[in-house]
């Protein structure tokens, strides 16, 4: 199984997006509220150098945004 984490602010309508594609497709992610986590948010401009939301980390690989396609071909969801 994949290792993800989702990188996420409570009012972001594509997090919300992202967490439902998730949960449908039965993937574990760790999320991490950069609202409230100043060490992640921090964590995540070093990974991704932007501030936009969501950033999808699958493996190491990134996705900025909600991109449906390229997550099912990171998580090999069909």
């Amino acid at each position: 199984m994949s290792k993800v984490t989702i990188y996420t602010t409570p009012s972001c309508v594509y997090c919300k997006m992202t967490k439902e594609f998730f949960k449908e497709n039965n993937v574990q992610y760790e999320e991490k509220d950069v609202s409230q986590d100043a060490a992640a948010r921090d964590e995540m401009i070093a990974k991704s150098n932007q501030m936009g939301v969501p950033v999808i980390d699958v493996d190491g690989q990134l996705t900025v945004g909600f991109d449906k396609e390229r997550l099912s071909q990171l998580l090999n969801i069909k």
